[in-house]
């Protein structure tokens, strides 16, 4: 580097020291040569007119006398030349050899009165000349001045600059020397610096105090250098603080790389596979589960949040996991540990199972001998058949109840395996209209099938003159269908759904049991299907007092009821829409319900099409 520098700064010192000679001698040396001519030119023409003169004035020596004293008193040649350019007289020569100058510039100026210059070579001597001639009397005189002392001076003074130069020269090698060393040793203090901080030691400092650039250079390194180390640390803190909420977690964490490869576990994990987790290496070195890569490959390659349930991870043991992509690529994915959650359950399922089992045999024997005691009694018994019609109610409310039971309890276990079949919408419509027509006629509600699809429609009864009947759905309804984005049509031309026929007609018993008896003052129940995003929806929709909104989030939990009291006394059990939702969920749909107070309910639940 010291080299590097060295040679960089003595060029740069050269082309200084040349551009700064190469003005002075294009300058400067111009402007003095120029001058000195001047000054020549100048003494040169008042000692040519102080020749004329006496020339003119001085008639006691001879001509070649006067032309002798005064050449040798100007240090130049003297010349006396008549009017037709003839030499009369010269310093230097015989008159009779020189040869006529009628011809020269300065002569012919002369000649006309004015006193002129010209400069030019002389054939003779090879040497440049100044000639300044001036008029008298009858011709001119001419005094001829040789150059060659000012090229003299020039070179004199160009060898004294390259002297100079080289006196720079040798002064610049020294300053480069010199400053190349001391910018070296700051800048290798840098660069060493720089690679300590690279190397990871962030309290590595400069501590350079100049005010130069370089110093400059150095306190925003040394302030970098700070930031970084408060930053790194502030990331070191941060990240044992995850590494210990991790650690501290009881679900499984790992992390994956986009190429597939481990980048971080935390000790659960570890404690997990009994090969422990190696970083940097493949994941299905670790966990070789199909569903768990499967799930961590699909979560990086589309960017989404996956799940799945594995059960060859530990043998005998069921975990769910949920991978989520990294910002930067790869997955990191969470193993939750289900098999005590799933034996609790599966616990309670056969538990509530079992003891609604055990308890219809009873429940039917108080039942059976409560009705056959009320037909034993006379009507006038008094309070005797009270009692016995209150144990009967009571029989006939716990055997609904368990049947409620059991049949939560075998569909939330899988053991009610259902056989979903391609079914026409209309055909599910019709067997639960069919079902009900006469406990609703009963019970002064009219049951009806919205034919349209997908738009408000009426109803096959368009021979009624009750306004009720002949209204279409309620507001929600017809608002939805009519922003349907699959179009419309009749019932009959939607496509058939997979479904198990029984299992559906107990979700719609369930629905249309709660529609008469919540909904009954609204006099007409509508049953209706259409087509939505995720397949095909139903909907079972009453014009009753409606459902607050802060009930409806919950409506499908077990034993939730609205309002409790009139519940009990409609004989209600409080299952029917959870064994609804989990049929549903057993189908692969969904169910919902929407109502506002004073406008009714609807109950919505989507098959998948066939």
């Amino acid at each position: 580097m010291k080299n590097r520098i060295f040679f960089k700064l003595l060029a740069a010192f050269l082309i200084v020291i040349a551009a700064a000679a190469g003005t002075l001698d294009l300058i400067v040396g111009g402007a003095w040569e120029a001058s000195l001519r001047a000054e020549i030119e100048r003494n040169l023409t008042q000692k040519t007119l102080l020749f004329a003169h006496r020339v003119e004035t001085d008639h006691t020596r001879p001509l070649a006398e006067i032309v002798a004293q005064e050449g040798q008193a100007a240090g130049a040649r003297a010349t006396v030349i008549d009017a037709s350019g003839k030499v009369l007289a010269d310093s230097e020569s015989d008159p009779a050899g020189e040869e006529n100058v009628v011809g020269r510039a300065e002569f012919a100026a002369a000649l006309k009165g004015q006193t002129s210059s010209s400069e030019r070579r002389s054939e003779n001597l090879g040497v440049p000349f100044l000639y300044v001639a001036a008029p008298i009397t009858g011709g001119a005189v001419r005094l001829a001045y040789p150059l060659s002392d000012i090229q003299a001076v020039q070179r004199e003074v160009r060898r004294r600059m390259l002297w100079g130069l080289a006196i720079a020269l040798v002064i610049a090698l020294l300053v480069a020397a010199t400053a190349s060393v001391i910018t070296a040793r700051r800048l290798e203090r840098i660069v060493d610096v720089a690679a300590r901080i690279e190397r990871g030691d962030l309290r590595a400092r400069v501590d350079d105090p100049s005010l130069d650039e370089i110093g400059r250079v150095a306190v925003a390194i040394d302030r970098t250098a700070g930031q970084v180390e408060r930053s790194f640390a502030a990331v070191r803190s941060s990240q044992r603080q995850l590494e210990t909420l991790l650690n501290s977690m009881q679900d499984a964490v790992i992390a994956v790389s986009a190429d597939g490869l481990v980048q971080w576990a935390n000790q659960p994990m570890d404690r997990l596979v009994p090969q422990r987790t190696r970083l940097n290496a493949p994941m299905v070195e670790t966990i070789r589960d199909p569903d768990f890569l499967a799930t961590v490959k699909a979560a990086t390659a589309t960017k989404q949040v996956k799940t799945a349930r594995a059960t060859s991870i530990v043998p005998g043991r069921a975990y769910d996991v949920t991978a989520a992509p990294l910002p930067d690529g790869g997955a990191v994915a969470v193993l939750r540990d289900l098999t005590e959650t799933e034996r609790v359950e599966k616990t309670r399922r056969d538990f509530i199972a079992n003891v609604s089992h055990e308890l219809r045999t009873p429940l039917t024997s108080i039942q059976g001998y409560s009705e056959t005691l009320l037909d034993s009694i006379p009507e006038n018994s008094g309070h005797n058949r009270d009692f016995l019609e209150i144990i009967r109610k009571n029989a006939a409310r716990m055997s609904r109840l368990t049947e409620d039971l059991l049949t939560l309890a075998r569909v939330e276990s899988g053991e009610t395996r259902f056989e979903p079949e391609p079914v026409p919408p209309i055909e599910l419509l019709n067997d639960a209209e069919e079902s009900f027509r006469e406990i609703a006629r009963g019970q002064g509600v009219e049951l009806q099938i919205n034919d349209v699809a997908g738009k408000n429609g009426q109803n096959r009864d368009t021979q009624s003159k009750d306004p009720r009947r002949a209204a279409g759905p309620a507001p929600g309804i017809a608002a939805k269908d009519a922003d349907s984005p699959t179009g419309d049509g009749s019932v009959e031309s939607l496509p058939p759904v997979l479904a198990d026929r029984e299992a559906i007609h107990q979700v719609f018993s369930n629905l249309i049991d709660n529609a008469m008896k919540y909904g009954r003052s609204g006099g007409r129940i509508v049953l209706g299907a259409r087509r939505a995003l995720r397949g095909i929806e139903f909907y079972v929709q009453d014009f009753g007092a409606g459902i607050s909104s802060e009930h409806l989030p919950r409506l499908f939990e077990r034993f939730y009821r609205v309002d409790k009291a009139r519940s009990r006394e409609s004989g209600g059990t409080g299952l029917g829409l959870a064994i609804a939702k989990h049929i549903m969920l057993a189908h692969r749909g969904s169910i919902r319900a929407e109502s506002e107070l004073n406008h009714g309910s609807t109950f919505l639940f989507t098959l998948p099409v066939a």
